[in-house]
């Protein structure tokens, strides 16, 4: 099988990755941010709303909306609480924004 490369998922990439400690940490990290992407997505995805329908709800353009689906994904900017909120209404939700306590080892 000389010649022949080795095809693996996404996931079975990131699971291999995420054996080095590094990686791991990182990819916890980054956790929040692809929740709310998947959020975003499927909350648009639910109301059967294309990029350019949101933008328009939003009073945007529709690389606004692609740039705010995919600032998520990498680490280019955050969008302001404002930018959610529109996105949210324009989807027919609202947004929330919690604080949860972090559980240590010591307490």
């Amino acid at each position: 099988m000389k010649g022949k490369a080795l095809r693996l998922t996404h996931r079975q990439m990131v699971e291999r990755w995420k054996k080095d400690p590094a990686f791991a940490a990182a990819y916890a990290d980054l956790g929040p941010e692809y929740a709310l992407l998947r959020q975003l997505l499927l909350a648009r995805q639910k109301v059967g709303l294309s990029q350019a329908e949101v933008a328009s709800k939003m009073g945007t353009k529709a690389p606004a909306v692609t740039r705010l689906e995919t600032s998520l994904s990498g680490s280019k900017h955050s969008p302001t609480i404002a930018t959610l909120k529109r996105y949210a209404k324009a989807v027919g939700c609202r947004l929330e924004i919690r604080l949860v306590p972090v559980r240590t080892a010591e307490g």
